[in-house]
């Protein structure tokens, strides 16, 4: 049967005239011998009447084999062609189309098609269920500062309003329960914006070492309360200057050390920045020694609300949307992010920017 196939797709049988041609000269030749056999081998007539019926009966049966093809199998396969590729075409253009188009052609067409609709169907599964995990996370990040903040309004309506001290305690635990809130709105509406492209970048030449800097200055209190201790990996006598959105920049940063700082070792962990020079591009990668991350979740840190341990980064506070706003600032500046960790070792975070000529 292979055999066959091959031969087929060798001489190009798929072409209905071609198939009509082959059917219409094996039908003609069995006639003809036919006609031999049942005279026992003895023509009685001439020699060119038997020339004139073998090619008689060749027209005739080629004639029938092509519209049967053409009618019965042709068009419907040339039908399926057209609605599995969208072809639309007026009536001039229906037989340029039908020649071009082959039973070998329409075949593969339809493998394609299939191939292609499974991919479809896998692709909207897999967006499926990442939007069910969405709406849990978003739901469930939600749930808690709105069920904290319920829990202390009921307390206050109950009487603790009457206590000052009381009064305080729970008014500022409802504030920081509703600056969560707050956070977690805000950062999901920046996504919305990068994604979207809506949010414009500003772009300026700056140094990003001095960025880093000032980072390091804007999170050495909480660093000093996690006895973190935050350096360059070197010093830089001259600037690393690089083209990008200094405040973008800033805050992917900002999330960068903060998840380093989180996650450093309880006693003396260490957060490192270095730049490395590239062909056109400034790397910057920010490194800890802290608890690392199982190679099974680093495929999917970069998704919203994803947590490698929800439990204790939850704790660690935080809106769960960081990486994934680091993430969308990268691509944003039409660069790229990467990731190495191992667990008990540390993480190390590197992403590129346009270097400034």
């Amino acid at each position: 049967m292979q055999g066959l196939d091959s031969f087929f797709e060798k001489y190009n049988f798929d072409d209905p005239i071609r198939l009509s041609v082959l059917l219409a000269f094996i039908s003609s030749f069995i006639s003809f011998f036919s006609v031999l056999y049942f005279n026992d081998y003895t023509p009685q007539l001439p020699a060119l009447t038997f020339f004139v019926f073998l090619l008689l009966s060749f027209g005739v049966f080629y004639l029938i084999f092509y519209l049967f093809i053409r009618i019965f199998i042709y068009r419907k396969v040339l039908l399926i062609f057209k609605a599995i590729n969208q072809v639309k075409v007026v009536e001039k253009a229906e037989e340029e189309v039908a020649r071009n188009v082959t039973l070998r052609s329409a075949q593969v067409a339809v493998f394609d098609w299939a191939e292609d609709k499974m991919n479809q169907i896998q692709m909207l599964k897999e967006r499926e269920k990442y939007r069910r995990e969405y709406l849990g996370n978003i739901s469930h990040e939600l749930k808690t500062p709105i069920f904290n903040i319920q829990g202390y309004v009921l307390t206050l309506l109950d009487g603790a309003m009457n206590d000052p001290e009381l009064c305080e305690k729970y008014l500022k635990r409802t504030t920081k329960s509703i600056d969560r809130m707050i956070n977690i709105v805000n950062d999901l509406d920046l996504i919305a914006q990068l994604e979207s492209g809506a949010l414009k970048l500003k772009m300026t030449r700056f140094d990003i070492s001095e960025l880093v800097k000032d980072v390091f200055d804007q999170l050495s209190d909480k660093a000093r309360g996690k006895n973190v201790k935050l350096k360059l990996k070197k010093s830089y006598d001259k600037p690393v200057l690089v083209v990008a959105d200094q405040k973008r920049v800033e805050q992917l940063l900002i999330n960068l050390v903060m998840n380093a700082i989180k996650y450093s070792k309880p006693e003396g962990g260490l957060v490192e920045v270095a730049f490395y020079e590239l062909p056109g591009q400034i790397m910057t990668e920010v490194s800890d020694n802290g608890v690392g991350i199982p190679k099974e979740d680093i495929s999917r840190i970069f998704e919203r609300f994803y947590r490698v341990d929800k439990s204790r980064s939850r704790d660690a506070g935080g809106t769960g949307l960081g990486l994934a706003i680091v993430k969308h600032i990268i691509e944003s500046h039409k660069q790229t992010i990467n990731v190495r960790s191992t667990e008990g070792i540390g993480s190390a975070f590197s992403f590129t920017l346009q270097k400034a000529e």
